[in-house]
């Protein structure tokens, strides 16, 4: 039997998606699967371009607001919540479209998670998840460096998961675990169609600047304070996110406000280059041009679902 499709529409931050989802909306009955890593926190909204209410209300979106923002979040629970969304959706015969710019979160669902063949060991996977709670994942991944370079480099610190089995591995062997054959990658239950939008570097980089701009304008910095005044500090996973950890020092007087939002800048471009360099190594991603981008993009996705 043919395997039921799945659209996502992804690439880097700021490049439309969101925009094309809603017009897919229009013509095909869809519902929306959130692929990004910061919109599975309550709370944090303006900093993660989450849809609006009225968007959520427009169509359905689902991995959103999944935990508070005090509470780590991994791929693997994505890997799982994205899969049950799929289900619920193609069981009532409507499309699942996947939308955002996380690619390990779109890795986990094409490719699935290879944790190697080590047996577990559960009093170790407990030290390590005890020290992630203590320390967070940016600091837990940094220990992860000290042993395994190479896998540290491969693994994202979100990649908690993995960076875990990392830890554990090398401790219970002595040795690395990107030593380690792995299996071959999982073959996915879906038929992926893959779409994003291929705009020239230095206009991409122009609407990252108008983005934060936008987003300060609509009170970013009233919502880091707000996060702050609940108990949330700089190392946790949540406030990793652009536009969040870069603010606290404007909010505790250590740096001004116009020199914060530079950097929220300078850093979101480096993150869209990353993500340019991931998704363009994925072959399955068909890449769009800006120019007349909706109907080639309505075209190509007819032609991907052999539709007459």
């Amino acid at each position: 039997m043919a395997k039921p499709y799945v659209i996502g529409i992804v690439g880097p931050t700021a490049s439309g998606k969101t925009a094309l989802s809603m017009m897919l909306a229009q013509k095909y009955p869809i519902e929306i699967i959130c692929m990004d890593s910061m919109q599975v926190y309550q709370g944090m909204d303006i900093g993660t371009a989450k849809p609006s209410i009225e968007e959520q209300k427009f169509i359905p979106h689902h991995m959103l607001d999944l935990v508070l923002p005090s509470d780590p979040y991994d791929v693997a629970q994505y890997q799982q919540g994205a899969h049950k969304a799929i289900e619920d959706i193609l069981s009532r015969q409507r499309l699942p479209v996947l939308v955002g710019g996380t690619g390990l979160y779109l890795r986990a669902l094409t490719q699935g998670l290879s944790l190697g063949h080590t047996p577990k060991v559960d009093s170790l996977r407990e030290k390590y998840e005890a020290l992630l709670v203590e320390i967070g994942n940016t600091a837990l991944h940094e220990e992860l460096y000290k042993v395994d370079k190479t896998s540290a480099q491969r693994l994202h610190p979100n990649d908690t998961r993995r960076v875990i089995r990392a830890l554990e591995v090398y401790e219970a062997t002595g040795k690395p675990f990107s030593s380690q054959k792995l299996p071959p990658i999982q073959d996915s239950p879906y038929d992926f169609k893959l779409y994003a939008a291929d705009y020239p570097r230095e206009e991409l980089y122009r609407r990252i600047d108008r983005r934060v701009d936008a987003m300060m304008e609509a009170g970013l910095a009233m919502e880091v304070k707000m996060l702050l005044e609940q108990g949330l500090t700089a190392d946790m996973q949540s406030m990793q996110g652009l536009g969040y950890k870069e603010l606290i020092p404007y909010l505790q007087g250590q740096a001004g406000l116009d020199e914060s939002v530079d950097i929220i800048k300078r850093r979101t471009r480096n993150y869209a280059k990353r993500q340019l360099t991931w998704f363009g190594k994925d072959k399955q991603v068909h890449w769009l041009q800006p120019e007349d981008m909706q109907s080639c993009f309505l075209k190509h996705l007819k032609e991907d679902l052999k539709q007459t």
